[in-house]
C-alpha cells in the first residue's frame, strides 16, 4: 500500500534541507514566506485496502484482526501527501522540526478491508498559537464519492507566537490506570516500516540525538493508535476520536493507560476520556471520544 512512489530517502532530503543553514537560502531548497502562503491540496489516485499491510499495522499497535480496518489506520494513506506539501517549495516550514501537537479522527463508518477509496489531503494558512503558528492538514476518505473518514493533524511550527492566542480544546481528567505498556526500543522502527513515517527522531538514539533528544521517542501516531485498540471494542461504528499530544514517550520506556466514560455537555456527547502518562505521573497524551455529530 502506498500513494506516493518516491523514495524514502528522497522524501528525507526534500524534508530536511531546508532546515540547514545556507543551504535552505538556495533555488530549489529556499522556502516561500508565510504571508504569501495560501494553501496547498493533493489527491491521490483511488487505493484498494491490502488486507496484508493492514494487519501489519494492526499488529504493531495492538489491533486485533478483522474485515475492516483499525479506525486509525487511513491516515496512513494520506501521510505520503502530507510529507510532500510539507516539502513542497510553497510551503513556508521546513518539514524537519514540525510538532504533531494534535489530532482529530472522525469516522462515519467503518472501512473494509479490500474497499476502493479516495484521499484527498490539504493544507491552509497558518493559525495563530502561543508558541508559534500551526498548520492543519486535512484528510478526507471517500468511497463511491461517500465521505467515510476525516482526519485533522495539527502542526505546530515553533517560533515568535502570539500570546492571546487560544488553540485546541481541553480533555477530561483522567487518573492513570490499567496495566503499563513496556515499550521496546525498537517500537519506532517497527511503526516506520509500516507507516512510511521514517522521522529520524523515531529510529536510532545517534540519530535522535541529532534533533535534540536524549534518544527515540515513539510515533504520536502509534501512541494514538495504541489508546484507541485499548478501547476498541467500547467504541460505536461511527465515532469522533480528538488527541493531544503533551510530552515525547522515550524509547525504550514504560507508558500506563487511564481510562474513565465522560458524560456530555452542550458541545460535546458522551464517549471515554483517555490519557498516557509515564508511571511517574508525567502525561504524554490526552484525549476523548464522541459522536461524530456532536463537538
Amino acid at each position: 500500500m502506498s500513494t506516493s512512489r518516491t523514495s524514502p530517502v528522497t522524501v528525507l532530503l526534500r524534508a530536511a534541507l531546508p532546515s540547514v543553514p545556507v543551504v535552505n537560502r538556495l533555488p530549489g531548497v529556499r522556502k516561500a514566506p508565510a504571508s504569501r502562503f495560501t494553501g496547498l491540496v493533493r489527491t491521490a489516485p483511488p487505493v484498494t485496502i491490502d488486507r496484508a499491510h493492514v494487519e501489519r499495522y494492526a499488529r504493531v499497535c495492538g489491533f486485533p484482526a478483522k474485515d475492516v480496518v483499525p479506525l486509525p489506520y487511513p491516515h496512513l494513506l494520506a501521510f505520503g501527501m502530507q510529507m510532500a506539501m510539507m516539502s513542497d517549495q510553497a510551503f513556508p516550514a521546513p518539514a524537519i522540526g514540525m510538532v504533531h501537537v494534535a489530532n482529530s479522527i472522525t469516522q462515519h463508518r467503518p472501512v473494509a478491508v479490500g474497499e476502493s477509496v479516495s484521499v484527498t489531503a490539504r493544507v491552509g494558512a497558518p493559525l495563530p498559537h502561543p508558541r508559534g503558528t500551526v498548520y492543519e492538514f486535512v484528510t478526507e476518505v471517500r468511497a463511491d464519492d461517500e465521505l467515510v473518514w476525516q482526519e485533522v493533524s495539527a502542526y505546530l511550527r515553533r517560533g515568535r507566537g502570539d500570546t492571546a492566542a487560544v488553540y485546541g480544546t481541553v480533555s477530561p481528567a483522567v487518573e492513570p490506570g490499567g496495566i503499563p505498556w513496556r515499550l521496546p526500543a525498537d517500537l519506532g522502527r517497527r511503526y516506520a516500516a509500516v507507516s512510511g513515517d521514517r522521522n529520524p527522531i523515531h529510529l536510532h538514539p545517534l540519530t535522535a540525538r541529532a534533533l535534540g533528544f536524549p534518544r527515540q521517542i515513539a510515533h504520536g501516531m502509534w501512541t494514538l493508535a495504541r489508546c484507541v485498540a485499548a478501547l476498541e471494542n467500547r467504541l460505536p461504528d461511527a465515532v469522533r476520536v480528538d488527541v493531544a499530544f503533551k510530552r515525547p514517550v522515550l524509547l525504550p520506556g514504560t507508558v500506563v493507560l487511564g481510562t474513565a466514560r465522560v458524560e456530555g455537555d452542550g458541545d460535546t456527547g458522551p464517549g471515554w476520556g483517555f490519557g498516557l502518562t509515564s508511571p511517574t505521573g508525567t502525561t504524554h497524551l490526552t484525549g476523548r471520544t464522541a459522536h461524530p455529530g456532536r463537538g
